[in-house]
C-alpha cells in the first residue's frame, strides 16, 4: 500500500513540475470561459476567452472600468495583462468589440503563443506545458491555422451521407454547430434537418436575413460521436456566415490539448459529453 501511495505521490508531483502554469476561468450558463485579469495593474476586468482571436479586446457595454487602456484610432498596444500570479506585456487591446456575457471584453491565444496548452473543463483551468503531457485516452485531428484561427475537421451526417467539412473552433459562439453559407447551399438542410426554430431580420436595404436552428442526427469528431446536435444556418437573401463554427456548447465536451505549433489538437470527452444542447434564443 506504501508503494502504491508513494507512486501515485511522484506521478502527482511530475504532472505538477511539467506544467509550466495553471489558469483558473469559470464557465457561464451560455458556455463561455471567463477569466479574471488585471489589466496595466490598475484595470480588473472579467475577460471572455476568445479561441478564435490572438489579441484581446474591450467591450463598449462593459461594466467594469478600463480607464488605463488608451487607444489611439481603437487599437491600444504594449499593455501587461495579470492572471493570478503571471504577467503577460505587449498584449495588444481593440476597442468597441462586443463579447459574451458578463464579460467585460475578450482574451485570445495570444498569452498561449510558442506553448503547449490544455482547455481543461473538468477543472475549470488552462495548463501551459513545455512538454507534451500525457496524452493517454486522447484522439488527434490536424489543425488549420488560417489568420491567426483554429480549424478542425468533423463529419456532419445527413440523411446517413458523410459530409466532412473545417470548422472554426469558436468559444464565442455560445451553441453548437453554425453552418457557413457554402457549406449550406445546396443541401436543403431546412428539410435534411429537424428545425427547432427560425428568425428573420432585416436589414436598411429591405433585404432578409433568416436564421435556422435545426438538429443534426450524427456529428464525428474523430472517432468520437455526438448525437442530436443543435446546428444552425442561414437562409434568405443575405450571405452573412463565411466559416462554419464549432460552438463553445461543444467546445466544453472536450477536454483540448494544442500543440505548440498549431498543426495538431488532442482530445478526449470532458464530464459534459452528454449534457443537454444549449438552447439558442
Amino acid at each position: 500500500m506504501f508503494k502504491i501511495i508513494s507512486s501515485l505521490l511522484l506521478l502527482s508531483f511530475l504532472s505538477t513540475i511539467q506544467a509550466q502554469e495553471i489558469i483558473p476561468f469559470r464557465i457561464t450558463k451560455h458556455n463561455n470561459i471567463i477569466v479574471k485579469t488585471l489589466v496595466n495593474d490598475k484595470d480588473s476586468l472579467d475577460l471572455m476567452f476568445q479561441i478564435a482571436m490572438e489579441d484581446a479586446s474591450i467591450s463598449p457595454d462593459r461594466k467594469r472600468n478600463a480607464d488605463h487602456i488608451i487607444f489611439k484610432d481603437e487599437i491600444s498596444d504594449r499593455n501587461t495583462i495579470k492572471i493570478g500570479k503571471k504577467k503577460y506585456e505587449n498584449i495588444r487591446f481593440f476597442d468597441n468589440e462586443l463579447t459574451g456575457h458578463e464579460a467585460d471584453g475578450k482574451i485570445g491565444t495570444g498569452i498561449f503563443k510558442g506553448k503547449i496548452f490544455k482547455i481543461d473543463y473538468d477543472n475549470s483551468r488552462f495548463v501551459v506545458y513545455d512538454k507534451m503531457p500525457d496524452l493517454n485516452g486522447y484522439q488527434s485531428v490536424p489543425l488549420l491555422l488560417k489568420n491567426e484561427q483554429l480549424f478542425i475537421p468533423a463529419n456532419s451526417v445527413i440523411e446517413k451521407q458523410n459530409v466532412e467539412a473545417y470548422f472554426l473552433l469558436q468559444s464565442g459562439y455560445s451553441g453548437g454547430i453554425l453552418y457557413s453559407n457554402e457549406f449550406t447551399d445546396g443541401k436543403e438542410l431546412d428539410k435534411k434537418l429537424k428545425v427547432t426554430g427560425e428568425k428573420t431580420l432585416k436589414n436598411s436595404a429591405g433585404q432578409s436575413v433568416i436564421t435556422k436552428n435545426g438538429i443534426l442526427p450524427v456529428l464525428k469528431v474523430g472517432n468520437f460521436v455526438l448525437k442530436d446536435v443543435s446546428a444552425g444556418f442561414f437562409a434568405g437573401e443575405l450571405k452573412i456566415q463565411k466559416s462554419s463554427y464549432f460552438g463553445a456548447d461543444l467546445l466544453r465536451r472536450f477536454n483540448w490539448i494544442f500543440d505548440a505549433e498549431r498543426n495538431k489538437v488532442y482530445f478526449k470527452p470532458s464530464k459534459y459529453f452528454k449534457k443537454a444542447y444549449y438552447k439558442m434564443n
